[in-house]
């Protein structure tokens, strides 16, 4: 099997690093706006399986019009990971914070009560995808102006969902979880353990 992770997020590949799995890169870009109408369990379903095609799309090309592209004999034992990790309270996504404004305003909607981590997988071969939505709950203590202000400074949480690392300096507001640890880094190994049978070799 050559595995190959469709994301830049180190955070991920560390995880898969610790978990034993060996892997190869691939960064995506696509449009992670949220669609009218879309529940955050699709959002980041769709994101996941969006990146994981973009990534097969790359891998695919050098051999289009010469193999017959994705069913090519080099690409049969290929597997694409994507992922998508969002903060969700109050039904609303917490996507990256624009700006440290943001990122503050964030970390005070999550003080002192609990919100929900989703983390969507998709696992993509030439032939077939299967995914899941992983959901955890994490409940924060309640934070004070000076916690929000240092955790803010520390830049930690600039480019992280919901505006915060719980791996990181942020591990001193949890005082709950409930769900996957690893899932809330931002790749639930135990959902990706249960899935990569499922995924055609």
């Amino acid at each position: 099997m050559r595995l190959i992770l469709a994301s830049a997020s180190p955070r991920r590949a560390e995880l898969l690093r610790a978990a034993g799995y060996t892997f190869e890169t691939i960064v995506t870009d696509v449009d992670e706006q949220l669609r009218p109408g879309e529940t955050p369990v699709e959002y980041v379903r769709r994101l996941a399986a969006e990146k994981s095609a973009a990534a097969l799309e790359v891998v695919a090309r050098p051999f289009q019009g010469r193999e017959r592209g994705a069913e090519s004999p080099a690409l049969r034992d290929v597997i694409i990971l994507g992922a998508d990790t969002t903060v969700v309270v109050d039904g609303d996504v917490l996507g990256k914070p624009q700006d440290d404004e943001e990122a503050a305003a964030m970390l005070r909607r999550l003080s002192g009560r609990a919100h929900e981590v989703l983390t969507g997988i998709s696992l993509r071969d030439s032939a077939s995808e299967v995914g899941k939505v992983e959901t955890t709950s994490v409940s924060f203590r309640a934070l004070s102006d000076g916690d929000v202000a240092w955790y803010v400074s520390s830049g930690e949480g600039r480019d992280k969902a919901g505006g915060y690392a719980i791996q990181g300096l942020a591990s001193r507001f949890v005082s709950v979880i409930r769900g996957s640890y690893s899932n809330v880094v931002g790749l639930p190994m135990e959902a990706l353990a249960e899935l990569l049978p499922e995924v055609r070799r």
